[in-house]
């Protein structure tokens, strides 16, 4: 079995009681979504399967451990990397360290960062279509902060180099919110 279906069932099962937010979708959806955009951007496999993992400890039980011993120390290095370490600070706090650390990030992190907010992102655009401006109230922050949010990332993240999943993003960011 390949890393890449091997960490498909390890995040199938990580994820199995968790749903989108907002929505009955289940969550699995999103950590496959964001590894076909990264396999589609040619990433390398380590990067593909980070994407699947890449909420595996910020939203489950998982461990680093775990991680370390399924799937070496490349992935486990870009999921820490992707993932905010302290989920009891404020929504603020929280991005606002996000950002900062997003601009001394590896290119595999920005990549796996930057497929995950692009596939969020386009969530969001399909709401929007589907519900107006009803679409923010799924959110505990409203349009303004999720603006300044995503609009820092498309910074962060291009400020070590530009990469075209970046491009994707803040094509999708400024269409969003201008």
């Amino acid at each position: 079995m390949s890393m890449i279906e091997q960490a498909i069932e390890f995040a199938a099962y990580a994820h199995r009681n968790q749903k989108r937010k907002g929505t009955g979708i289940p969550y699995i959806s999103h950590p496959f979504a964001v590894a076909m955009i990264l396999q589609r951007a040619g990433c390398d496999e380590e990067v593909i399967v980070a994407g699947i993992l890449h909420d595996t400890l910020e939203d489950t039980e998982t461990t680093e451990e775990q991680l370390l011993t399924r799937f070496g120390s490349v992935v486990l290095e870009i999921v820490k990397g992707c993932s905010e370490p302290d989920k009891e600070a404020s929504w603020e706090d929280r991005k606002r360290h996000t950002l900062e650390d997003l601009k001394h990030a590896t290119l595999a992190i920005r990549q796996v960062s930057c497929a995950d907010k692009l596939h969020n992102i386009r969530s969001i655009q399909q709401d929007l279509a589907a519900h107006g401006e009803d679409a923010w109230s799924r959110f505990k922050r409203g349009r303004e902060s999720q603006a300044w949010y995503y609009q820092g990332l498309v910074e962060s993240l291009g400020a070590a180099s530009r990469f075209a999943l970046l491009d994707e993003l803040e094509a999708a960011v400024t269409e969003v919110f201008g």
